[in-house]
């Protein structure tokens, strides 16, 4: 009975459930405006069935879970908002160019990543879940909107998207890039500009020749900028060689905090 009550509490967690039918409200809206097909449907319950099993064992895991707090919704809410836009850009692909919809749920979700992250700190709830919850789901949303955008103006806009998990990979075999970087407003910057303009670009409110500048140039600012921190890291890699962990908000390639690049990952 214990074992079957703990397994309980991993699975049916409160704040997933309110996600995942959250997430299903969603689809059904687009289904109903967008005229969301079978391959859209698909995209957003793998998106969904990924999302709850991920958040459930991280919620499961933490060393002091706690309540899920503000900030944590409003990261949930982002993250209902990126399965949407996952399931519009699966669908485009089988049923051509998305719908207006594509532009406004991505439109809010860029909104609330200024928002999670102040009401963190507004409320005192700042916690490693919280920044690895908000980190994943900014990476998510960067790459889900490379692939979309990547179609018309060619598959190097998924430099963009994967240089974040390139960048995790790497630091296995290389620990020094966990090390700690000071705060940066250029890498916050930079962070949110990849989103600013990849949004653009898949709004189609440029010609191509346009939205493909915008993009290579966000693309070459995104490359300095972990130029410029896998340099620094370099330089003080002997530092870095017994790492203490970190307990604050890790530093993020689209997220663009401070910390390290992959502290949380």
């Amino acid at each position: 009975m214990t074992l079957n009550n703990t397994y309980e509490s991993r699975l049916l967690r409160p704040e997933t459930l309110a996600g995942a039918g959250a997430q299903l409200a969603l689809l059904m809206l687009l289904d109903v405006t967008a005229g969301l097909g079978a391959a859209g449907w698909l995209a957003g319950a793998v998106f969904t069935a990924v999302t709850w099993s991920l958040l459930t064992r991280a919620l499961h895991a933490a060393s002091s879970p706690g309540p899920f707090g503000p900030a944590n919704a409003v990261t949930l809410a982002r993250t209902v908002l990126i399965g949407g836009v996952t399931a519009l850009v699966v669908e485009s692909f089988a049923s051509g160019p998305p719908s207006v919809a594509l532009v406004a749920l991505t439109s809010v979700a860029l909104i609330l990543d200024a928002v999670d992250g102040r009401v963190a700190r507004g409320t005192g709830t700042e916690s490693a879940l919280g920044a690895r919850f908000d980190m994943e789901a900014d990476a998510f949303l960067i790459l889900v909107l490379c692939v979309h955008v990547a179609a018309s103006l060619g598959a190097w806009v998924l430099l963009i998207g994967a240089m974040r998990y390139v960048f995790v990979a790497a630091a296995r075999p290389l620990p020094w890039l966990n090390g700690p970087l000071p705060p940066s407003m250029a890498r916050k910057a930079v962070a949110a500009l990849q989103g600013v303009v990849l949004l653009v670009a898949a709004s189609g409110a440029l010609p191509l020749v346009a939205s493909g500048l915008l993009v290579l140039g966000a693309l070459a600012s995104l490359v300095w900028s972990f130029g410029r921190d896998i340099h620094g890291l370099w330089r003080v890699r002997d530092r870095a060689a017994d790492p203490v962990p970190h307990t604050g908000r890790a530093a993020d390639p689209v997220a663009g905090t401070s910390r390290s690049r992959v502290a949380a990952a």
